[in-house]
């Protein structure tokens, strides 16, 4: 048996597992929350190891021949390091070489929705496909593709930042990394309330029976039909399909795979507002949901770490 050790660094969560890579069974799990604070970035490098060594107390035994991190970007690969995250607290945390170092195995760093169209691509929604763009709707906005079976990367490892596509002037909403306009500034788990206040105001919706801070909260009302929920739904459809439209132009994909947690609880109502929206200059490929349980970046982690470090 080949083991992997994968890590998923994410804005709000660190996951760590231990992956068979024969079939991709996930052997052993740990999380703990992403650290917010603290003196540098070597605050998340030491809670990886933390995780890393909690894991493999847990599967004693078990000899994992490299290790494969997918992080939120961007990235600095030749540095092996994460580099001004909208969605980490730290403008640089060291990966490569501190968990060499102390696990004395290869390690290889990808972005984590780089790594989530892998893991679709090996053992979810989007196997016997070669073309296959993933999305994430989680604290941000990433994305990953697949064309014609290569996995794309770009020069610095940083292509498919989908959540800094321009969607919008109207409101003109500042994204986590400053700039304006950005899809992650408006559809994302973080900052969705805070495009349903931009358009509440405009809209002036005085009245409202849910508590508009909350995504859970907007998207619950959505499915219970509340009139101010569905109205704002329209405009959040509107701005979702024109990522989605930008997305299919740049990669033309068979299949569109939408993972994170807003797509796990909510992706059927998401997908059906934003529809009738996407442009029909190339066929629609299938949407689906993922049926990973969040585990897409943690399998591509271990898929990418099997492919770089044999």
């Amino acid at each position: 048996m080949t083991t992997v050790i994968a890590v998923d660094l994410g804005g709000t969560n660190l996951r760590a597992a231990l992956i068979d890579s024969a079939d991709a069974t996930i052997l052993a799990h740990t999380a703990a929350p992403t650290p917010a604070s603290g003196p540098s970035g070597d605050a998340i490098t030491a809670a990886i190891i933390d995780r890393i060594e909690t894991l493999l107390a847990s599967a004693p035994g078990e000899n994992a021949t490299a290790i494969g991190v997918a992080s939120a970007g961007p990235l600095d690969l030749d540095r092996g390091w994460v580099v001004n995250s909208p969605n980490i607290a730290f403008p640089v945390v060291a990966i490569t070489g501190p968990l060499s170092e102390r696990f004395d195995l290869p390690v290889a760093l990808i972005n984590d929705a780089r790594a989530g169209v892998l893991g679709e691509w090996w053992a979810g929604a989007a196997r016997g496909s070669d073309n296959v763009v993933y999305v994430t709707l989680s604290t941000g906005i990433g994305g990953g593709a697949v064309v014609n079976g290569r996995l794309l990367l770009g020069a610095t490892g940083n292509a498919g930042e989908i959540g800094h596509i321009p969607v919008d002037t109207r409101y003109n909403l500042t994204c986590g990394c400053g700039y304006k306009g950005h899809w992650e500034a408006y559809a994302s788990a973080k900052n969705l309330p805070g495009f349903f206040a931009a358009w509440r105001k405009e809209a002036d919706v005085r009245d409202v029976a849910f508590d508009a801070g909350s995504t859970r909260a907007i998207l619950e009302a959505v499915r219970k039909e509340d009139p101010v929920a569905l109205a704002f739904m329209e405009a959040l459809g509107q701005v979702n399909a024109r990522g989605v439209s930008a997305v299919i132009v740049a990669y033309n994909p068979d299949i569109i795979v939408f993972d994170g947690p807003l797509a796990r609880y909510h992706g059927d109502i998401v997908i059906r507002h934003m529809e009738p929206y996407i442009d029909r200059y190339l066929a629609l490929p299938r949407l689906a949901v993922s049926e990973l349980g969040g585990r897409s970046p943690l399998l591509g982690a271990a898929a990418y770490a099997l492919e770089v470090c044999r």
